[in-house]
């Protein structure tokens, strides 16, 4: 007998508890290609994101990268845990980059969960405050940030309309 098991659909305002850490499963290494795009999609032209000759004679001596680049990535490392049920962002808060992220660094991140409550005016969400910090391979801190969002509450999520197809057309399993 075939036993459907859903994948992970992410938390719900109920999972969450204040004080809870999340340590994000997924990392990332900065290419110059990540710098670039996210550079040239937000027509950021500041020079020590795209002039490798000029930051030569900055006191970092390389190219930084686009710290909205890294906002943008360690929000989205967060998702996996705090927000794949998300219905709104509300703010990010108090954004701080205390140290440069260069290419070639691996950017890893964690989150705590610092408030919870319930929305006044959608009573299908309820309201999330983290406070999350990303960092590099040394387990230097590049960036840290609060941000609160709207996540469903159980029995208010919404279901993809997206048909399955029949299951007989898997292979039977075969017991070893």
């Amino acid at each position: 007998m075939t036993q459907i098991v859903e994948g992970w659909t992410g938390r719900v305002f109920e999972d969450f508890t204040p004080g809870d850490l999340y340590y994000h499963p997924f990392s990332k290494t900065v290419t110059e290609d990540d710098n670039m795009t996210s550079t040239l999609m937000t027509q950021n032209v500041a020079k020590v994101h795209v002039d490798a000759r000029l930051t030569e004679s900055t006191e970092f001596r390389r190219i930084l990268v686009n710290s909205c680049f890294t906002l943008s990535l360690v929000t989205g490392q967060s998702t996996i845990d705090l927000s794949m049920n998300v219905f709104a962002n509300l703010g990010w808060d108090e954004v701080r980059l205390p140290h440069p992220v260069f290419v070639g660094d691996t950017i890893s991140s964690r989150s705590k969960v610092l408030s919870l409550r319930e929305s006044r005016s959608r009573p299908s969400v309820g309201i999330v405050e983290v406070a999350t910090e990303g960092y590099n391979q040394d387990g230097v801190i590049v960036i840290s940030f609060r941000r609160t969002f709207m996540v469903s509450r159980r029995g208010f999520l919404p279901v993809s309309p997206t048909p399955r197809p029949d299951e007989s057309s898997l292979p039977d399993a075969v017991e070893r």
